[in-house]
């Protein structure tokens, strides 16, 4: 069952203090200036990304999970935590929850992450990096067998592509299901670079693959 929200920080120095949008309807103009930021993340640039996306109102939930991101990205975790934390209590929505999973997971909070993440799975179970994040935490969680089914799932939904490869690998040498890592080899050309990673994982997880 999930648990109850914990009770939300003071907003921290410098926190916008505007009431988040939960809009999800975006006008033309604005999925411009989204696209313009995107890119720039998609180049590397989290910090130029945050300073284009604040250079316009922030008008919808997209903007207010990017500005969360962003926050994240740049070691503003405190400020993103709050900004997530605003999302989830006032819009509900599966990327909300996600988004405050992760964030507190950065800030190597997994008892607090598990109960956002789990509830992103919830509401957003086609999400293949909600099913990712959500495994690889359970990961971390010392719970394979569980994460190794939400991991399979990602996998499927992603096309076999991605991070969840290795995650997924993790699980199964965890699990010691060496069908599911004959199917990795076979079905999605698992390399052995991949392999290594998997292996390395597992070992810090504490076990003997």
């Amino acid at each position: 069952m999930f648990a109850g929200c914990a009770a939300t920080p003071e907003a921290p120095p410098g926190a916008d203090r505007q009431r988040v949008s939960c809009m999800t309807e975006i006008q033309p103009e604005m999925q411009v200036h989204l696209d313009l930021v995107d890119a720039m993340i998609d180049r590397g640039k989290p910090y130029a990304a945050l300073a284009q996306l604040e250079s316009k109102r922030l008008s919808t939930e997209d903007h207010w999970l990017r500005r969360g991101q962003l926050l994240a990205m740049t070691g503003h975790l405190s400020q993103a935590e709050h900004t997530f934390r605003q999302l989830v209590d006032q819009c509900h929505s599966g990327r909300s929850y996600h988004g405050l999973g992760m964030t507190l997971l950065k800030q190597s909070r997994l008892e607090e992450a598990l109960p956002y993440l789990e509830k992103a799975r919830v509401l957003a179970p086609a999400s293949a990096d909600v099913r990712n994040d959500y495994g690889y935490a359970l990961l971390l969680a010392h719970r394979p067998y569980e994460a190794a089914t939400e991991l399979r799932t990602a996998l499927e939904l992603n096309s076999g592509k991605g991070p969840v490869r290795q995650n997924l690998a993790t699980a199964y040498m965890l699990t010691q299901n060496q069908a599911g890592l004959d199917l990795l080899r076979d079905r999605y050309h698992f390399g052995v670079d991949e392999y290594a990673y998997a292996r390395k994982l597992a070992r810090e997880l504490g076990g003997q693959p």
